[in-house]
């Protein structure tokens, strides 16, 4: 009796000493507190505002002159962002993910004050939001436009840009992520002459070559017909662009309008093969950098439409460009299959400021182009070689001359074995690692335990078909303070249950994991990472954000149990596979609405591995701090009445 009523004076004691405690917050001044809550990024604010009724006050009066609002790990629906992006006249920077908007949107998007704004995935508006924010948004100075009037019966209309570029007079970057041919293919280049004389970068999703280069060449005067006018564009100094071929002339018209060009990144991806007419030769290649300003230069022939090279250009192109070329400080060829040995040579010893280096399907690239590199000046801190297929590890022997790599990217290098791991092993910075395709082996890894794996943040393992589970022990046993965020694991057709269930008695604190098309991964796998805890507020599966599981041969329907809250608290991105029951991933999104679930194979997540500095990752916590925001003003609720039953029999998994 003692010991029951001794319980119930506890309870009633703890209830009056939290009572107390919401009503010492009350009296605070609500100034004091917006005052401090404003000192916080989103994220964190909702997580305050979710602890008492004081909070949430301020918070609402908060949002009202808050002067950044970044939320691009969800996507709000037009009533929450109402409530969360009320009018503010202090609002300078936006950034929202609108996939679940449209043009009723456009009024809270589009906010006077703003000089930076980033709205992604805007596939169901139309081209009002570009009139409508330059109508508004007369400050404006950087935009990113993603994927806008995407979906079907959506347009933009050549109006709406030029409204744009001419009442936004102080843009300095500007962005258009998408297809800008469906819209503008007529009278493109003459609205830019009156584009903001300050704008200093472009990006494009989409343009062909001959809009650019329409865009970009210089004007004859009229009444001096053999007398030029600069570009309409004099200050660009950054220009990225997606066409659909890289010709000779588009590159002579860079070169020669741009005066002040720093970076130039140019990506084809044909859907022919090029002719000598739209194609780059040698000839363009010569005409690069004519003004001397060039420190980042990128040049990529994707093959995503057709198995195409640059094969007009040889050793002698690089040669001649090289010559030009001397600053460098960055340097990205992809598709050059006539370059060889001679040619990459050139570029290594001509720009002694290089620090980041890609090749991509460098056919004839040898070790011989990192023979003598330890003669050179250079520190490179980046290199990807990814398809070059002729190095062995000799070449990784001569190129980890250079201690200070952080990012090594040798993706499908299948040559490449347990060597090359040996000499990998010695580099005291590395940050992110990319292994695809490599035919190494479980005790290959153990070359890098002693010293690569302490400060790793991203490691792909991806289709190296030797490896077992064994390689998760001889990896992570006996580890601790780790700074591990990103594992990718995928098409290892021996790594099974077991091998993820010792990833989580390891306690990694990964926060993207990738198990795709691993056939022996079941629902073991799901409900020992579920289980996993790493760090102190002992959630469970608190780490994971991204889950990738897409053609696990032996998951079933109870795996999803698992998948459900309070599991996985902070996961965003979630890969099944498309014979899913659509019944589970209906239930899924009720019990998740903040979830992105995806089932048709695509990869999924942010682009991690060109980011290995981490700086995305402080957004991260602003969901579960949106989650708190909406349950405690009596929005829906996260959790499902079924997902406690096996909580305390979950724990047992890592025992």
């Amino acid at each position: 009796m003692d010991s029951t009523g001794e319980g119930s004076g506890g309870g009633k004691g703890e209830a009056a000493e939290a009572e107390g405690e919401g009503k010492r917050l009350d009296r605070l001044p609500e100034a004091l507190v917006c005052t401090i809550m404003s000192k916080l990024d989103v994220g964190s604010i909702c997580s305050v505002a979710s602890t008492c009724r004081a909070f949430r006050a301020s918070a609402s009066h908060l949002f009202a002159f808050i002067p950044n609002f970044h939320l691009l790990e969800i996507a709000l629906s037009i009533d929450l962002l109402r409530r969360l992006l009320p009018r503010n006249p202090y609002l300078r920077s936006l950034k929202l993910d609108c996939e679940r908007l449209d043009d009723s949107a456009i009024s809270l998007l589009s906010q006077p004050a703003l000089q930076e704004l980033y709205v992604h995935n805007c596939s169901d508006f139309t081209g009002k939001l570009l009139s409508q924010i330059a109508s508004n948004c007369a400050d404006l100075r950087c935009l990113y436009l993603g994927s806008v009037a995407e979906k079907r019966g959506r347009a933009i209309h050549i109006s709406d840009l030029e409204d744009l570029l001419s009442r936004c007079k102080q843009l300095e970057a500007l962005v258009l992520m998408f297809d800008v041919s469906l819209f503008f293919s007529h009278n493109f280049a003459p609205i830019w002459a009156s584009a903001s004389q300050k704008l200093e970068c472009l990006e494009i999703g989409y343009v062909s070559s001959v809009m650019v280069t329409e865009l970009l060449a210089p004007n004859l005067a009229p009444k001096s017909p053999n007398s030029l006018q600069p570009s309409i564009l004099p200050g660009i100094q950054k220009l990225i662009l997606s066409v659909d071929s890289i010709t000779d002339i588009m590159v002579a018209t860079i070169s020669n309008g741009l005066l002040s060009l720093t970076h130039l990144d140019l990506r084809d991806a044909p859907f022919t093969e090029p002719t000598i007419v739209t194609d780059l030769t040698n000839s363009g290649l010569e005409l690069v950098n004519q003004h001397g300003k060039l420190k980042h230069l990128s040049l990529i022939r994707s093959q995503q439409y057709l198995i195409t090279y640059f094969r007009r250009v040889n050793d002698l192109g690089l040669l001649m460009m090289a010559d030009k070329c001397a600053n460098l400080e960055s340097i990205s060829l992809g598709g050059f299959c006539r370059v060889t040995d001679s040619g990459f040579k050139t570029i290594l010893h001509s720009c002694s400021r290089l620090y980041k280096l890609k090749v991509c399907h460098g056919t004839h690239l040898t070790d011989l182009v990192f023979h003598d590199i330890s003669a050179t000046s250079l520190s490179l801190t980046h290199v990807s070689l990814r398809w070059c297929y002729l190095l062995t590890s000799h070449a990784i022997g001569n190129l980890v001359s250079n201690m200070q790599l952080k990012v090594l990217d040798l993706r499908e290098c299948k040559s490449l074995g347990d060597e090359a791991l040996k000499s990998i092993g010695t580099l005291p910075e590395l940050k992110a690692l990319r292994l695809d395709g490599m035919d190494i082996s479980d005790f290959g890894l153990s070359s890098l335990r002693e010293r690569v794996i302490k400060s790793l943040t991203s490691l792909s393992l991806r289709g190296c078909k030797r490896l077992t589970d064994r390689a998760i022990t001889v990896l992570f046993k006996d580890t601790s303070n780790l700074e591990l965020q990103e594992l990718d694991l995928s098409n290892i057709p021996s790594l099974s249950d077991e091998g993820i269930l010792s990833l989580a008695r390891s306690r990694v604190p990964v926060s993207e994991l990738r198990i795709r098309q691993c056939p022996l991964i079941g629902d073991a796998s799901i409900m020992a990472l579920a289980s996993m805890q790493v760090d102190d507020d002992q959630r469970h599966g608190n780490c994971l954000r991204l889950l990738d599981l897409y053609n696990c041969g032996g998951i079933t329907q109870l795996a999803y149990k698992w998948l459900k809250n309070p599991y996985f608290p902070r996961l965003r991105w979630l890969g099944i596979a498309g014979s899913v029951n659509r019944d589970i991933i209906d239930a899924l999104a009720r019990n998740r609405p903040f979830l992105r679930v995806t089932c048709h194979g695509e990869e999924i997540g942010p682009e991690h591995w060109d980011n290995v500095d981490g700086s995305y990752a402080q957004e991260f916590d602003e969901v579960d701090g949106i989650g708190g925001w909406l349950v405690g003003e009596g929005g829906f609720h996260l959790l499902s009445d079924d997902d406690d039953d096996d909580d305390d029999g979950n724990d047992m998994m890592l025992e």
